[in-house]
């Protein structure tokens, strides 16, 4: 009897044991699939709306900054009024820094840069709320051009690497891209 005992406490043991790793460790789908509750003056409030919402908001901020900047360097214009539409200091003045120096050596930005973003941490209780994004720029066929010649500028292709940026809300409810760095010492 006492043995049937043991048999029955292992095995209740050996199920807790693997079912609560599984439990603990979840896919990352449990805030979204958390249902919405109700204040309690009926008013319908969803965590994961207003996650999803940020994530949107913080991507389309970053697209935009990506096509405002290959705008504003093919024209080498460093005050391009889309830039500041996206961005952020102390990004938007790194990057108007950037085309202002290709305008001065002579050169523009040309081709294609491909991107592929992708949201790793929403911080909607920090203040102000950021949204962290991680992206895999494809910038094989960007290239710095000299508009004298059309000749590619020596070192200035680019392959695939990861880059990331922060996306921050602002008191006026934008969401603008403030920081961003590339990383191509880490392919993708």
């Amino acid at each position: 009897m006492r043995g049937r005992q043991l048999r029955r406490a292992a095995i209740c043991l050996l199920v807790i044991v693997a079912v609560v790793p599984v439990t603990a460790c979840g896919s990352g789908q449990e805030a979204v699939d958390r249902p919405a509750t109700t204040r309690d003056d009926g008013v319908r409030t969803d965590s994961s709306a207003a996650r999803e919402a940020a994530e949107k908001a913080a991507l389309e901020a970053y697209s935009g900054y990506l096509a405002a900047s290959r705008t504003a360097s093919r024209r080498s214009d460093p005050h391009a009024p889309e830039l500041s539409r996206f961005l952020a200091d102390p990004l938007l003045t790194r990057v108007q820094l950037s085309i202002r120096d290709a305008k001065k050596h002579g050169a523009v930005r040309t081709g294609t840069l491909a991107s592929d973003p992708s949201v790793t941490i929403v911080s909607l209780d920090s203040d102000p709320a950021t949204v962290e994004i991680q992206d895999c720029l494809d910038a094989t066929g960007y290239r710095l051009v000299n508009t004298k010649d059309q000749r590619i500028v020596p070192g200035s292709g680019g392959g695939r690497h990861l880059a990331t940026a922060t996306a921050t809300r602002y008191p006026d409810g934008r969401w603008l891209i403030s920081s961003g760095s590339a990383h191509p010492d880490q392919p993708c």
